[in-house]
């Protein structure tokens, strides 16, 4: 009892001398924050995507979450930051359930303790799985989905957080400037989600015509809760309340802003509208490079790079279809294009001034405006090496995945033509479009199939719906006869004594 009551006095004079409170509850407030930027993707490509599969992305940025969470919990964050492995490559399991993880100094900040380093890192990793998931979009099933989101944050993820910012990391050895994950977030989940696009092969060529966003609302609302969200997964990666955490919200802000202008100007000069999706993807981008980057720069630094990310990210969207990739909520422009630009922009304007805001990291020495000429090859080397790692093992993950019986990743060409919010879900995102009038015939797999009676919207698929037609024609040819119309009058009133 006496030794009880010694820890916890321990732990407590602990955490009021060594542990500012005001740093504390700046970050557990951050970490809420980043955690609603799950939210804000589920909604973002529900609205991309065509709403006979709006809801299956929704459900599978929501249990992708879930899975990460265990994952963080089980071993994920001693495979990425345990201090006690020097391989450089990845941690250890001396960490594994967050067995001596409390009131230490964090890995990554002594300003906040162990534990609440581990969640503020769990949330980076629930939105890096989440962006991932844009890879299914409309052709691939969610539970080997969930399969590959274990696998891929055990082998892919923690990997590539454990080199930049475990102190044993290779890439931190080496200098590497990434200050919010230009490299295991931005990079990790939109060249993963190429990678994964391209094992699942490209959409049915009918699926590809005229194809648009559903939702646009659903779009702007997504990007405005992830641009919400973005300023607590940059301004927390501070990791205090202090000077630093201010200039990377104002930098996100910054890049954000300019590169929506830019995107959407760039959409006018080719089709005179000024799209409400080009600006959200430009804001999009404009955030993303200012993940790794938003710490390090001053502001008008990234004004300069928000312009360049959003005409950049903008043209390599045109890549997937030289590739011949079906990446069909555009993971690897947005996300992977926007984070080499982040990590590039470091190389060139990133200063000691900035860094040393947070009275932390004072010898950080800076990119070329500090006269730092080697920071470019270093930034190249890392960006080449995330690259190709998150590439090629991500392939290998989703293609052992697929080889397991019962967990092929795609659904069929008749489950791709119906929905995946039919066939794997059982549910919709706008039931007031999905459901047909006819209630028993709501779905593809009752005694309706093929019968095309008519629906509340037409035929949801896009064919044209010609029973429907000749059925209108039926309604305007044929008189009502007199006994239907004395059984319609005796059955008002019996209704509407029933419902009262």
């Amino acid at each position: 009892m006496v030794l009880r009551e010694s820890i916890l006095n321990a732990i407590l004079k602990r955490d009021t001398t060594q542990f500012d409170r005001g740093d504390v509850s700046f970050i557990i407030v951050a970490g809420a924050m980043v955690s609603f930027m799950i939210p804000g993707l589920a909604f973002l490509y529900s609205g991309l995507a065509r709403r006979k599969s709006a809801l299956t992305l929704i459900w599978a940025v929501t249990a992708s979450n879930a899975v990460c969470i265990f994952q963080w919990y089980f071993w994920g964050y001693s495979l990425a930051f345990s201090p006690t492995a020097t391989n450089g490559f990845i941690g250890n399991l001396a960490h594994f359930g967050l067995m001596d993880v409390l009131g230490d100094p964090s890995p990554g900040s002594p300003l906040i303790p162990d534990l609440l380093y581990a969640f503020y890192q769990m949330e980076f990793a629930c939105v890096t799985v989440g962006i991932l998931m844009g890879g299914i979009a409309e052709r691939g099933r969610v539970l080997p989905a969930m399969v590959v989101t274990f696998l891929w944050m055990t082998l892919v993820y923690c990997p590539l957080a454990c080199w930049p910012w475990n102190i044993n990391g290779w890439a931190f050895k080496y200098g590497v400037l990434d200050y919010a994950g230009g490299g295991p977030v931005e990079i990790g989940s939109g060249v993963g989600g190429l990678a994964y696009a391209w094992v699942l092969g490209r959409r049915q060529e009918e699926e590809l015509l005229n194809f648009r966003p559903h939702n646009v609302s659903m779009v702007n609302l997504g990007t405005f809760m992830l641009w919400f969200g973005w300023l607590g997964f940059n301004g927390g990666s501070a990791f205090g309340a202090n000077l630093r955490a201010i200039m990377a919200v104002w930098n996100s802000m910054l890049a954000a802003a300019f590169g929506g202008i830019v995107w959407c100007l760039l959409d006018y000069r080719l089709e005179r509208k000024y799209t409400m999706v080009g600006f959200c993807s430009g804001t999009i981008a404009g955030l993303v490079a200012a993940t790794p980057a938003s710490g390090f720069i001053h502001p008008w630094a990234a004004v300069i790079m928000g312009i360049i990310t959003g005409a950049v990210c903008n043209y390599a969207t045109k890549i997937k279809f030289l590739l011949r990739m079906d990446d069909a909520l555009d993971l690897f422009a947005e996300h992977a294009v926007g984070g080499i630009l982040g990590l590039l922009t470091n190389a060139f304007f990133a200063s000691r001034s900035i860094v040393a805001l947070d009275g932390v990291n004072t010898n950080v020495p800076g990119g070329w405006v500090d006269h730092h000429w080697k920071q470019l090859y270093i930034q190249v080397a890392y960006i080449c090496a995330t690259c190709s790692y998150a590439f090629v093992v991500t392939a290998l993950i989703v293609k052992c995945v697929n080889a397991i019986p019962g967990l092929h990743l795609r659904t069929t060409a008749e489950g791709e033509k119906l929905g995946l919010d039919e066939v794997e879900i059982g549910e919709f995102a706008n039931d007031y479009i999905e459901v047909r009038r006819d209630f028993m015939d709501w779905t593809a797999f009752g005694n309706g199939i093929g019968a095309h009676r008519p629906s509340a919207a037409g035929d949801r698929h896009g064919q044209p719906d010609l029973a429907q037609q000749d059925h209108g024609q039926n309604l305007r040819t044929e008189e009502p006869s007199s006994d239907s119309t004395a059984e319609k009058s005796l059955e008002l009133p019996q209704a509407d004594a029933a419902s009262s």
